[in-house]
C-alpha cells in the first residue's frame, strides 16, 4: 500500500555553527572512518595502533561485526524529504544531536594519550554522549567538569569488602552528577589480544625499552605524552597509597577487581542508583528480559567489540531479539563496529534508541590529535542527517518502520539450550 500518512511541514536541523576552512579541509580528506584508520597506523607508535585496532583471537570478531552490518539492506521511500533532516535523538529523557555516542574504552591514553580529554570536549561541544570508562586517564570529577551535559559513567566489578569500592565510585558519580551509569557484565576473564602481545603490551602493563623505542619514533603519539603525561586510573587514586608505580597501580587493579556482577550485586546498585541505570554486554533475550525485572533502565547490546573473544555473534544479529523482548520497557543502545552514520541508521531501524562507537574515535585521535574527535562527530553526524533523508525517514524514529532485510538476524529458537 502507498504510504498516505501526511507529510508534516520540513523541520530545520538545530542550527550548528558553519565549518571553517580547516573544518572543511578535513572532511574533504579524511570523510570517513577508514580514512582516520589509515592515517593513524601511520602516526601512532605501533603499540599504540594494535592497542586501538586490534581484537581477541584472530579478530574475527571484529571482521564479524563489520560483514554483519554491512550485509543489512534498508528500502528508501520517497517523495516524503525535501531536506536532510535532523538527526535528533532522545536518550533517558536527554535530547542529543544524534544517536551516536562515545563508548567506554578502557585505558584509551595507552592509543593516545590525553584521550579522555579530548574526547569529553568533543562530546560536550557536540552534545553527544560520553561514557567515561572507569579505567581512563582523569577522574570522574575531572570528566564532570569537561563535560558536564552528557557524561556517563562505566564500571567494573569491586566485590572486596563488599563492594566498598564500587559503591563509592557510584557516590561519587552521584556527586558529579553523571547522567547515566553503566555497568559492565562482557569481561568476565581477561583473554588473549595477539596483536596487543606481538607488539609489546604486556599484562599487567609495563613500559619497557622496547615499548618506549617505538613511541620515540611517533612525534604524534609524544607530544601529546609529553603534554599529559603517562596514562593513569585515576578515579582509582583514592583507594590506593600515593605514589605507586603503574606495575602497583595494576596490580591493586587485578587484586580488586574481576569477574563478571551477579544479578544480586546489579540489584544492590540498582538500590543504590536513582538514575538511568545500563547494562553492558548483552546478547541473549533472557538475560534481556531478567534485567528489565531488575529495573535496568537500558542495556548496551554488545560483544565488547570483538575484543574478548571471537567466538561471539555480531550483536547487531541479535538486536532484534533482544528488542522484541524488551520492547518499550528499556532503551537499548547498540555497540560494536559502528563506522559510520549508516552504519548508527541500521542499528535504530533494527530496534535501537542510539549506537555508541569506540575504535573509530581512538583512530580519530591517532590520525588528528585534539581534532580528532570533534571531526568524527561530524562526519558521523552529517551521515546519519543523509541517510534519514535518503531513506525517506523525517526523523531518526521513522527508521523504525522502513523495511529492512537482515539475514544473519538470530531466530527465536537458537536462542535455546
Amino acid at each position: 500500500m502507498p504510504d498516505t500518512s501526511p507529510v508534516p511541514p520540513q523541520t530545520e536541523p538545530a542550527a550548528r555553527p558553519a565549518p571553517s576552512a580547516e573544518q572543511l579541509a578535513l572532511k574533504r580528506r579524511f570523510p570517513t572512518a577508514f580514512d582516520l584508520r589509515a592515517r593513524a597506523r601511520k602516526r601512532l607508535p605501533n603499540f599504540a595502533f594494535e592497542y586501538a585496532d586490534g581484537g581477541a583471537g584472530a579478530d574475527t570478531g571484529i571482521q564479524r561485526n563489520w560483514a554483519a552490518l554491512d550485509a543489512i539492506e534498508m528500502v528508501p521511500r520517497y517523495g516524503r524529504v525535501i531536506a536532510p533532516p535532523p538527526a535528533h535523538a532522545t536518550l533517558f529523557g536527554h535530547t542529543y544531536s544524534a544517536p551516536i555516542g562515545i563508548a567506554p574504552i578502557g585505558g584509551p591514553g595507552t592509543a593516545f594519550p590525553g584521550a579522555e580529554t579530548y574526547l569529553a570536549k568533543a562530546a560536550q561541544a557536540a552534545n553527544v554522549p560520553y561514557t567515561l570508562g572507569l579505567l581512563s586517564g582523569i577522574d570522574i570529577e575531572r570528566a564532570a567538569e569537561i563535560a558536564p551535559d552528557v557524561l556517563w559513567l562505566q564500571l567494573y566489578r569491586f566485590a572486596n569488602n563488599d563492594h566498598k569500592i564500587g559503591f563509592d565510585l557510584v557516590r561519587r558519580a552521584e556527586d558529579a552528577n553523571v547522567k547515566v551509569l553503566v555497568l559492565t557484565i562482557d569481561t568476565p576473564t581477561r583473554t588473549t589480544r595477539p596483536r596487543e602481545v606481538k607488539s609489546g603490551i604486556m599484562n599487567p602493563f609495563k613500559l619497557t625499552m622496547r615499548l618506549r623505542l617505538d613511541a620515540m619514533r611517533s612525534p604524534h603519539w609524544m607530544r601529546s605524552l609529553m603534554r599529559n603525561g603517562i596514562p593513569r586510573f585515576t578515579s582509582l587514586a583514592p583507594y590506593v597509597a600515593p605514589g605507586i608505580s603503574l606495575a602497583e597501580g595494576a596490580a591493586f587493579i587485578r587484586r580488586e577487581s574481576g569477574g563478571a556482577f551477579t544479578w544480586e550485586e546489579i540489584a544492590r546498585y540498582r538500590d543504590k542508583w536513582k538514575k538511568p541505570l545500563l547494562l553492558k554486554g548483552i546478547m541473549h533475550p533472557e538475560d534481556a528480559a531478567r534485567a528489565v525485572e531488575l529495573g535496568i533502565d537500558g542495556l548496551f547490546v554488545t560483544n565488547h567489540g570483538g575484543r574478548q573473544i571471537d567466538a561471539l555473534p555480531a550483536p547487531i544479529d541479535v538486536l532484534p531479539a533482544i528488542a522484541a523482548e524488551v520492547g518499550d520497557r528499556a532503551e537499548l543502545i547498540y555497540d560494536s563496529g559502528v563506522r559510520s552514520g549508516t552504519d548508527a541508521a541500521r542499528a535504530v531501524a533494527l530496534g535501537a534508541n542510539a549506537a555508541f562507537v569506540g575504535k573509530a574515535f581512538l583512530w580519530s585521535l591517532g590520525a588528528l590529535g585534539e581534532k580528532g574527535p570533534a571531526h568524527l562527530i561530524d562526519v558521523l553526524t552529517d551521515d546519519v542527517s543523509a541517510t534519514l533523508g535518503q531513506l525517506g525517514c523525517r526523523t531518526v524514529d521513522e527508521l523504525r518502520g522502513i523495511a529492512v532485510r537482515h539475514p544473519g538476524a538470530y531466530a527465536s529458537g537458537e536462542f535455546l539450550g
